[in-house]
């Protein structure tokens, strides 16, 4: 018995030293490396995705699909080189057994849904004012398919539970919330009253504290404000402060189809809130001079062992390019947009002035920087 007791103790301590040794010296380096390492977050969001007949016509090929990913070559490579992407997906896509249509009631092929998510968005927002267009089971035919497309995150619409989305990439969460004004006078479910946020203070207000604890950054998307104002009306600033005073770090803004500007919203504690009250039509065959350039917003989320950041954020401008009939649809980035480019678009001759002074004038009101490169191209 002592023999055994003797064999199990040597087989013990050899055991114990064929492990790898790690000395106290080490184990601090290593927790002080980690504690002093930098995560950062690329983030990049564009503003309305409004499919009008003529951009969905201008789509269908000679073999009879919709292809919608010629409109969106140019600004690809920004966008999939972003850590993450967010679209306001203003259309459903319901199928074909409800029609193809645009104006005022809107239904996209479905084939745009894995075109977004090739082109590189990630967190599709379907809170808008055309969220229920095709009634209840056209927005659950939406959801339904966007169900199958790998990588995909929705906001704003869900068939049941939860509200909010969280997000992790890189060792930083993103917690996302989005909300709309209204549904264009179209009611909600009875037995489904949560089908699509709408604004409700009382509800944001029990949401955001939820969802705060459970994330580095809270994030907010908004359908707001009156339709082609160029600024902010006092429904979005009162809006906007009340979101800050409730810890949110960003707010995504879109709905009047026009650039507004950007703001950082301090309190009286130090506390700020980046907040983009609009960032304009992305894709859209809306056919005014100030609905043709749009924004696509770029922010940096920073995390390290001093605390949370945005430390960096600013906005690409976009065109919307269509020609004389209205074809040849195609988003670019303003610093690679020309002028032969902008002698072809439907607008140029149509007498409203047109013109890179033009573009330069909407970008000088935006309070942000504007970039003008692809920032994740070195």
């Amino acid at each position: 018995m002592k023999n055994k007791i003797v064999i199990i103790f040597f087989l013990f301590v050899i055991s114990c030293y064929s492990r790898p040794m790690t000395s106290a010296n080490d184990q601090s380096i290593n927790v002080l490396e980690e504690r002093n390492q930098q995560h950062t977050l690329t983030f990049v969001a564009v503003g309305d995705n409004l499919f009008h007949d003529s951009l969905i016509r201008s789509s269908l090929t000679a073999s009879g699909v919709y292809d919608f990913s010629p409109l969106y070559t140019e600004i690809k490579p920004i966008i999939e080189n972003a850590d993450l992407a967010f679209i306001n997906q203003e259309t459903v896509m319901a199928g074909t057994s409800y029609g193809y249509s645009g104006y005022p009631l809107f239904n996209t092929p479905q084939s745009l849904a894995r075109i977004i998510k090739d082109t590189g968005f990630d967190i599709v927002n379907l809170a808008n004012n055309h969220a229920m267009d095709m009634g209840r089971n056209g927005l659950y035919a939406t959801l339904d398919y966007l169900d199958t497309i790998e990588g995909i995150t929705v906001i704003g619409a869900r068939k049941e539970g939860e509200s909010a989305r969280l997000v992790t990439k890189n060792n930083i969460t993103l917690g996302f919330l989005a909300y709309t004004y209204g549904l264009n006078g179209i009611p909600l479910p009875r037995d489904n009253p949560n089908l699509v946020s709408v604004i409700d203070r009382n509800k944001m207000t029990q949401e955001i504290n939820a969802l705060r604890p459970l994330c580095d950054f809270l994030i907010v998307s908004i359908h707001w404000g009156g339709e082609y104002l160029l600024q902010p009306d006092r429904t979005q600033t009162d809006l906007a402060l009340f979101l800050a005073n409730l810890n949110v770090d960003l707010i995504i803004g879109h709905h009047p189809h026009v650039l507004q500007r950007v703001e950082t919203i301090t309190l009286a504690d130090g506390r700020k809130t980046l907040c983009y009250y609009s960032l304009g039509n992305f894709a859209s065959h809306q056919r005014e001079r100030e609905r043709i350039i749009g924004g696509m917003m770029v922010v940096t989320f920073s995390k390290d062992n001093t605390g949370l950041s945005i430390s960096d954020f600013g906005m690409i401008p976009v065109i919307t390019h269509f020609d004389r009939n209205f074809r040849n649809t195609k988003i670019y980035p303003l610093y690679s947009y020309t002028e032969e480019l902008m002698d072809a678009h439907a607008l140029r001759n149509t007498g409203n002035g047109l013109s890179m002074n033009f573009f330069n004038t909407v970008l000088n009101r935006l309070n942000t920087r504007i970039i003008m490169h692809n920032p994740f191209i070195k």
